[in-house]
């Protein structure tokens, strides 16, 4: 009985105590409990006049051009009605050093009190253009042409939803600035030409870029690679001696071929010559040459002797990533490929020791001793990108590895024109209410 007595005792004593502590104690206030950020709302307040550039064009004119007065009316629509501001605009001027000078204000209260706070905000005149000049592929060093196959009388496999010439087109416009001198390959006898070391328009010929736009076919000439004993295997009733001399150009040449999609040199394609062949898909003009085409080519590439062998195809991987390098790539030139693509044809890394291979740029990640996407070099002279991913190419891809491997620098233009820029300051502060 005496501890239940006990326990009311302490439970009266503990409420009485809380009851007087709840009358004398101060409560603060709900703005101090939870501040309004007066920055953030300047910066988003500033964004959002400025959404379709009205606020930039507004604060290049004159203070008593009309517009002024319908910024202050979007301003008050903008901010709570507790809010105060005051927003005044700088001219920016590189004259001697970066200098600020007052070329407008705009308020709605003669004071911001002690609790106010600021964001800028800069702004640049509709006439202002800010460009990116890149550097040129062989400015500093070799090469510097880039030719592209847009050969009229060849068909493409793997490209699919693309023709080879659409291909070839977006290549040319997303390339063609990093280069001194870029050349669409007509045609087979164009190919041709090139191949037995004949310039098309004057141009470099040695230590040029060569992208195949033809997917796992490539191109191969009439007439002369066709029947000259440099392109036809007849003991084997195999192109593969093709892909061998082209293998041996690109080495003699030191240009780096570029395969966009697929197996590379799994089939030769000529619409003239090769009329009558078709592969097992009925695309007219085009002949199988298997895995046996891409180890002749590495052969031609290794100036080793060539000889009839082949490879698995079956390198599947599923998705493949981009490498970090890739990725960094991306952003500096602007070219946003997905980061992950669907790889079947990967290259084994054993071709690096038995052809005296070495990668110099990974575009995508290797998988174990897979790799879907990289730029192989010869120790001697002459380079291979193939990219084994599945049947719908993306050039932005062939685009990036280039670019990795041969990283031109991009040169931001500079434009310090006096009156261009205008540095705008929204201060707010809050007054009234809790």
């Amino acid at each position: 009985m005496m501890r239940m007595i006990e326990t009311l005792l302490v439970i009266i004593i503990m409420t009485g105590a809380f009851l007087i502590a709840s009358f004398f104690a101060v409560l603060p206030s709900p703005r101090q409990i939870s501040p309004l950020n007066l920055r953030r709302l300047a910066l988003t307040t500033m964004q959002t006049l400025d959404a379709d550039y009205a606020l930039s064009g507004i604060v290049f004119k004159p203070s008593n051009d009309p517009d002024w007065n319908s910024l202050q009316t979007a301003l008050s629509a903008c901010l709570p009605p507790n809010v105060v501001y005051n927003l005044t605009v700088y001219e920016v001027s590189t004259d001697q050093g970066e200098l600020y000078n007052t070329t407008a204000s705009i308020s709605n209260a003669e004071s911001l009190g002690i609790g106010s706070d600021a964001a800028s905000y800069l702004a640049a005149s509709s006439n202002v253009t800010f460009n990116a000049t890149p550097e040129k592929i062989g400015d500093h060093g070799e090469g510097g042409t880039l030719y592209i196959l847009n050969c009229s009388d060849a068909n493409g496999w793997w490209i699919t939803g693309y023709t080879a010439q659409e291909l070839a087109g977006d290549l040319y416009d997303l390339l063609s600035p990093y280069f001194q001198t870029t050349v669409l390959v007509q045609n087979t006898s164009q190919l041709e030409q090139m191949l037995n070391g004949i310039s098309l328009q004057g141009e470099t010929l040695q230590s040029a870029v060569v992208i195949n736009t033809f997917g796992e076919a490539v191109p191969i000439p009439a007439g002369y690679y066709s029947s000259s004993g440099v392109g036809y295997d007849t003991n084997k009733s195999s192109y593969a001696l093709y892909c061998n001399t082209l293998g041996r150009k690109v080495h003699q040449y030191n240009w780096t071929w570029a395969s966009i999609v697929g197996w590379p040199f799994y089939y030769v394609s000529n619409t003239i010559s090769l009329s009558g062949s078709q592969n097992s898909w009925g695309i007219y003009g085009m002949v199988s040459v298997t895995s046996y085409g891409l180890q002749a080519f590495l052969q031609g590439l290794d100036g080793q002797n060539y000889s009839y062998s082949t490879s698995s195809t079956n390198n599947i991987l599923g998705q493949v990533y981009l490498s970090s390098i890739a990725q960094g790539c991306s952003n500096y030139y602007g070219v946003y490929p997905s980061p992950n693509q669907t790889s079947t044809r990967a290259l084994n890394s054993s071709i690096l020791r038995t052809f005296n291979l070495h990668v110099s740029t990974y575009i995508f990640n290797p998988v174990g001793n897979l790799t879907a996407g990289a730029v192989y070099r010869d120790v001697v002279s002459g380079g291979f990108l193939a990219l084994g991913l599945t049947r719908t190419p993306d050039i932005r891809l062939t685009a990036l590895g280039l670019l990795c491997d041969y990283m031109p620098r991009i040169y931001p233009s500079e434009y310090t024109v006096a009156g261009t820029s205008r540095l705008v300051v929204l201060q707010l502060g809050q007054v009234g209410g809790a």
